[in-house]
């Protein structure tokens, strides 16, 4: 259902202030994702498959409170939950560099702190998705959404290649600090934040059960969203398979130093940049559907890509192949949540954003646990191309769809609540 209410902006400061947080804790986290499966690496001698476990841990929470978590984040204060969690996820990650100080690290405790980080994280998420549209006027929505999406991948570029230098400097460990410090600026950052105002009041509050399968229907039924989800686990299972297999691949199989690694990675994050760079005039240009459309073409080229990677000249195909993913994820995303923000009640936005990303992002373990057992059956190469091949799958969601026949995603009528799609008048052009 379309919502006619339009939320009541705070004011341009008060989204400065939560771009600026959000952006500082993109920063750290990009960092851990080259030290943390490092730490695994070479200050453990993780096996692949191991390594695949602590990365599995650190999305395993989407699958055990993914759902319950929109119903969660509707019930608190929202400005409390988010700086808690970011609190939260700075004291675990404290704790490894404390530790390897202590000479005390093991897998198992590295596997726990980054289950603790996931928890933290799927409250965070989703309540910031929540936050957002509470703060910006909705036909600013996209551009926002691209801002957001661009100093998230902008530090993704810089925090993998900073990541990669402090590990050659510090160790892989010690650069963690850097993404507690991270949080712990952005916890400050959010206390100085208003609690968001919504033009509509709370529901009574009702049987949690009843409120989860209501988001869970909502998402079930709805002609736009449906597919996207499906193209959101093919995306998100890829990635957490790729992103499982990435460091042993690289110091292992192709023999890349840290620095390297860093700035392999950092190649993500560049892609990211580009895409959310040319979101909002992809959009503007194409339409909402075709934008999303071509980035589904684009993205199984780019996976293809990064099996080929050898030694020296070699590094180039996973560099242009993991900036191809990212430009590709970043793009459609946008493009979905913006869509979401803007088609979906201020009411069920929590619960739907909560059943979106518990099925998407639920399979990000699921693909990391399958790369590390592959990897250690078949080696990294083999099991790395056969991620990729399954990228192929990817766009079949959307061109099964109905919406492959309009311009932009408002186009399609919503408005039938048993699930059948319409196509307004004059939207097949």
């Amino acid at each position: 259902m379309m919502s006619s209410q339009q939320p009541a902006p705070h004011g341009r400061s008060v989204f400065w202030r939560l771009w600026t947080a959000h952006s500082t804790s993109a920063f750290g986290a990009a960092v851990t994702t080259v030290a943390m499966p490092l730490v695994a690496v070479l200050e453990l001698e993780a096996t692949t498959f191991e390594t695949s476990v602590v990365a599995a841990a650190t999305m395993v929470a989407w699958l055990l409170i993914g759902l319950p978590s929109g119903v969660i984040v509707d019930r608190l204060p929202l400005r409390p939950v988010l700086v808690v969690a970011d609190l939260v996820r700075a004291a675990a990650l404290a704790s490894v560099p404390v530790a390897v100080y202590l000479d005390s690290l093991t897998l198992a405790q590295l596997v726990m702190v980054a289950f603790v980080i996931s928890v933290a994280s799927v409250i965070f998420e989703v309540g910031y998705s929540t936050y957002l549209p509470a703060v910006v006027a909705k036909d600013r929505l996209t551009a926002s959404n691209s801002l957001l999406q661009g100093s998230e991948s902008v530090a993704q570029v810089a925090g993998p290649a900073l990541g990669g230098s402090l590990v050659q400097l510090l160790g892989a460990a010690y650069s963690l600090v850097a993404n507690v410090m991270s949080y712990l600026v952005s916890a400050a950052l959010l206390m100085t934040v208003p609690p968001p105002r919504n033009g509509t009041p709370k529901k009574p509050k009702r049987n949690m059960a009843v409120e989860i399968r209501e988001g869970v229907q909502y998402v079930r039924r709805h002609p736009v969203i449906r597919p996207f989800v499906f193209v959101g686990i093919g995306f998100n299972f890829t990635t957490g398979a790729i992103q499982a297999l990435t460091a042993v691949f690289l110091v292992r199989t192709v023999d890349a130093n840290s620095f390297a690694v860093g700035f392999l990675i950092a190649g993500l994050g560049l892609g990211g940049v580009i895409g959310a760079a040319v979101t909002t005039s992809l959009v503007k240009r194409m339409g909402t559907t075709r934008a999303a459309l071509l980035t589904l073409f684009i993205a199984p080229v780019s996976a293809l890509m990064m099996p080929l990677t050898f030694p020296g000249a070699g590094l180039a195909f996973f560099l242009l192949g993991n900036m191809g993913w990212g430009a590709s994820t970043v793009t459609f995303a946008i493009i979905g949540r913006t869509y979401r923000q803007t088609a979906v009640s201020p009411d069920l936005i929590p619960r739907v954003m909560a059943t979106v990303r518990f099925v998407s992002w639920g399979v990000i373990p699921v693909g990391a646990l399958l790369a590390g057992a592959f990897g250690e059956a078949f080696g990294n190469r083999v099991s790395l191309l056969i991620f990729s091949l399954c990228t192929l799958l990817i766009p079949f969601p959307m061109l099964l769809s109905p919406m492959r026949k309009t311009r932009d995603l408002l186009e399609v009528d919503v408005s039938s609540t048993d699930g059948t799609t319409q196509v307004r008048p004059g939207a097949d052009r």
